[in-house]
């Protein structure tokens, strides 16, 4: 069973427990990243039997343009993620596996779909910064960059955790963040499912006609 029904309250709590290693080692890249474990480890996508609402967001895009999420994502299938540029691996391999399996989906709804990603790191995740990256991974993939209280808050009313990126004591910038996808419905404009890191390009290519639908996988 790859789907567990999951109260948003419940979700919170369990979120904010650990925190693990999100890179290889400290030596690897630029930058080391910590990222709080997801709940129902065990599972690809947890069903949240309360929903979490979108929050209210308006930050810049990689464009240099404001960008509204309520606005611009109401009656549209959602996937918003927290995560940085810099990030060595669960961050690329996230989005890479969203992009891959969005490409399986009829032109109608890839172009239905929104799928964002908010930096945890805008100090160097410019606008610009942010497109680069993303142009290598999907081009359609909206960046959104801003001041980081509004992120940080905008993360925590969707139970996803959040720490400013800081030095640690060899120099390295660490961000810590957590690593949930969480997925809107177009009907509700409601977030209802929660992937963890370990979901896979299988996981999100079988659910994402579904999310397009607005049901449950």
């Amino acid at each position: 069973m790859r789907t567990k029904t999951f109260a948003a309250a419940a979700l919170l709590a369990a979120a904010s427990l650990t925190l693990s290693a999100c890179g290889s080692s400290a030596g690897d890249g630029d930058a080391v990243a910590s990222v709080s474990q997801d709940s129902a480890s065990n599972q690809a996508v947890t069903v949240l039997d309360q929903p979490f609402q979108k929050p209210e967001l308006v930050l810049t895009d990689t464009h240099g343009k404001q960008y509204d999420l309520r606005k611009e994502t109401a009656g549209k299938p959602t996937l918003i993620y927290f995560g940085y540029t810099h990030c060595p691996d669960v961050c690329p391999l996230t989005m890479n596996n969203i992009a891959v399996a969005k490409k399986q989906l009829s032109a109608a709804d890839q172009a239905e779909l929104r799928i964002v990603f908010v930096t945890t790191d805008p100090e160097r995740d410019t606008p610009t910064e942010l497109g680069t990256w993303l142009k290598g991974i999907d081009p359609q993939i909206v960046g959104l960059t801003g001041d980081f209280t509004t992120i940080q808050a905008a993360a925590r009313k969707l139970g996803i955790f959040i720490a400013a990126p800081h030095k640690d004591k060899n120099g390295k910038i660490v961000s810590s963040h957590g690593t949930q996808v969480m997925a809107f419905s177009p009907k509700t404009n409601a977030g209802y499912l929660v992937y963890n890191k370990d979901a896979t390009v299988d996981d999100y290519t079988r659910d994402l006609p579904r999310i397009i639908k607005g049901e449950k996988p």
